[in-house]
């Protein structure tokens, strides 16, 4: 492990208080040597060790105890440009518990809560997800739709720009979580601003049962076809729509355009859930509907939409998978874009590689 500078081992050896004062003076953690990182945790503990949540980020080892009483630290290497989200698991006294690093400050929301986040020494944001005062923001609104399909009324949110007619319509699954996690409606209007996109329009759809609803059901794409589409295209006009989704969001996406084949013209595929025949998957039978799904995509051939575009960070368990799909879209001669970040299976690594998504699936004319 890093040496931990002597004034923090100072500082935890005279209290809780003065450790706390001294670490968050120096900016909090991580502390950086290069492109090792050490973070810190203050407590009593038999073992501490990083719980994070990307399948193929090398295992970290566990904290070691420093000097100074109950003062515990890691050291390990993260590349520039890499970024992950954890928690701290502290184990004492036959417990178990979870939190957040009490000393970083950069926190990830997500629908579960919030995980600490850790960025290498050269991650920033991307421009298209930072808010910009200067130019016109999209306005959304909260509308109901009855589902005879399911039985129930739906919520479902619609982006429109302003000032502009839109010239496509994303249809998004998981759309408050894109929204809250993944700054959609900024992305939006700072690629609409930049050029980079035709004026877009989008309704956002969310599952009541997620998982019966994502994972190749017949009733959920007859229901993105036949009734969110009609709603939305009588808000905002007849124009080309595009399926989005992210993890079995991304396989919702595929299966209803496989299933309506013209339904959709592109399709933006974050993380997609692709479990197929490429072996042992260990992610249990809750799984089976997308593997059968997978099998009739594979055995039954249907006309695709022309663009797809993929994206998966590379410590995520589905990389794998986004990339063998890739591959097989390509060769049913579908245009396919991939885009990849030093991430793993979370909302702000999708919010990253929105804008190389929908430039390759919202091409601006004459691109």
């Amino acid at each position: 492990m890093v040496p931990v500078p002597p004034e923090l081992e100072l500082a935890a050896r005279a209290g809780r208080n003065e450790f706390v004062t001294s670490i968050h003076e120096r900016g909090g953690t991580p502390l950086r040597d290069g492109d090792l990182v050490t973070l810190l945790y203050l407590g009593a503990a038999e073992r501490v060790s990083v719980r994070h949540w990307l399948d193929l980020f090398p295992e970290l080892p566990e904290f070691s105890r420093v000097d100074a009483a109950d003062l515990w630290g890691v050291t390990f290497p993260l590349s520039p440009e890499a970024r992950i989200e954890y928690k701290i698991a502290i184990h004492n006294r036959g417990r178990h518990r979870l939190r957040l690093d009490p000393f970083n400050p950069e926190h990830a929301p997500n629908p579960w809560g919030a995980s600490s986040e850790l960025r290498g020494s050269a991650y920033e944001p991307p421009p298209w997800t930072r808010l910009d005062m200067t130019i016109e923001h999209g306005i959304v609104t909260w509308h109901e739709i009855p589902s005879t399909v399911f039985g129930d009324v739906r919520a479902v949110h619609v982006y429109r720009p302003v000032g502009h007619r839109p010239q496509a319509l994303l249809v998004i699954h998981d759309g408050s979580d894109y929204l809250e996690f993944a700054n959609l409606v900024r992305v939006l209007d700072n690629c609409i601003a930049a050029g980079d996109i035709e004026p877009v329009a989008a309704v956002l759809t969310d599952p009541v049962d997620r998982m019966g609803e994502y994972r190749g059901d017949p009733a959920h794409a007859t229901h993105l076809v036949t009734e969110l589409l009609p709603f939305a295209r009588a808000e905002v006009g007849a124009v080309p729509a595009i399926a989005m989704g992210a993890s079995l969001g991304g396989v919702a996406s595929l299966h209803a355009a496989w299933s309506f084949p013209g339904a959709f013209e592109g399709l933006i595929l974050q993380a997609g859930s692709f479990v197929t025949e490429l072996g042992p998957h260990g992610r249990g039978p809750v799984f089976n509907p997308v593997i059968r799904f997978m099998r009739h995509f594979s055995e039954t051939p249907r006309p695709l939409p022309g663009r797809i575009h993929l994206s998966c960070g590379v410590f995520d368990g589905l990389i794998a998978e986004a990339r063998t799909m890739a591959d097989r879209l390509d060769r049913r001669g579908v245009t396919v874009g991939m885009a990849e970040n030093l991430a793993g299976h979370d909302w702000r690594a999708w919010r990253d590689l929105l804008r190389p998504a929908l430039r390759h699936v919202l091409p601006r004319e004459g691109s």
